[in-house]
């Protein structure tokens, strides 16, 4: 498969139980760039590779910057986006992630999860561990300067969501993906993928948060509750979007009474037909 280099101008200055089948779900906790006007393509014949993607994006960035983007996205630049992708949200213990991975296998695309992590500890040279620590959690200003006063490692805000947002827009621009969460579905273009939010009732994801994690149920209320929060107040924080509006996805999926193949098989049928793929 080859490459694509994007080419950008000077953009520096851009103003109940759960179902016996849900032995699957096994984690309750299943677990930014700045786009130019217009973006030009031009094809190149070498390998593969996702570090040339992240470097086609890699352009000056900041929080500003990406709320001015997210109020006028894609305006000019949905046709950069070459392959369809999948974009999977979740509320913990919902099973998202098992689905996702599941639906990436069935459609032979790259499930992409850690890979962001990673990445992100790459480019800021940062250990995995703390990237993680902060992943998908909202913060205030004042906890961005104590943090960064007493712990040399410490990513602030404004460059974890500049490479964040990076990171998942070079895989959205590669295509063939399944992107879990992150506000995925708020950085891409709605018409060039499949974006899905996978839900349950809050009683089954307790139930499963108990089965699968060995927790009591007050500690799996506890959890749930606190990762749910999180990943809410991190997409209206950074984003200014709201993940419990239905109509920022093509497919809302309760998975009480699906198993992870049947939910699996929903999904690459919406793909499917989205983009005509049959």
């Amino acid at each position: 498969m080859g490459a694509y280099s994007i080419n950008y101008p000077d953009y520096t200055n851009y103003p109940q139980v759960p179902h016996p089948a849900e032995a699957d779900y096994k984690s309750i906790d299943d677990s930014n760039l700045s786009p130019p006007p217009q973006i030009y393509i031009k094809r190149l014949y070498s390998k593969s590779n996702m570090d040339s993607y992240y470097e086609l994006v890699n352009k000056t960035f900041n929080l500003s910057h990406l709320r001015d983007y997210l109020r006028d996205k894609f305006s000019q630049t949905e046709e950069s986006f070459i392959n369809p992708f999948i974009t999977v949200a979740r509320e913990p213990g919902s099973g998202g992630a098992p689905i996702a991975k599941a639906v990436a296998e069935k459609l032979g695309f790259e499930f992409v999860d850690d890979q962001i992590i990673e990445q992100i500890a790459r480019s800021t040279k940062r250990r995995k561990a703390v990237i993680k620590e902060i992943d998908e959690k909202s913060r205030t200003r004042i906890e961005d300067i104590v943090h960064s006063l007493v712990n040399i490692e410490y990513l602030d805000e404004e460059t974890y969501i500049s490479e964040l947002v990076r990171s998942i827009l070079s895989y959205a621009h590669k295509g063939k993906c399944v992107i879990l969460g992150r506000g995925a579905n708020f950085l891409t273009p709605f018409a060039k993928g499949l974006h899905v939010s996978i839900t349950a009732p809050y009683d089954v994801r307790v139930q499963r948060a108990m089965a699968y994690e060995g927790l009591v149920e007050e500690q799996a209320k506890k959890v749930i509750a606190a990762v749910e929060s999180e990943r809410n107040e991190f997409v209206k924080q950074y984003f200014r979007r709201n993940l419990s509006k239905k109509n920022v996805f093509d497919l809302t999926l309760n998975t009480h009474y699906f198993t992870v193949p049947q939910a699996r098989d929903v999904i690459v049928s919406a793909f499917e037909q989205k983009f005509n793929r049959r």
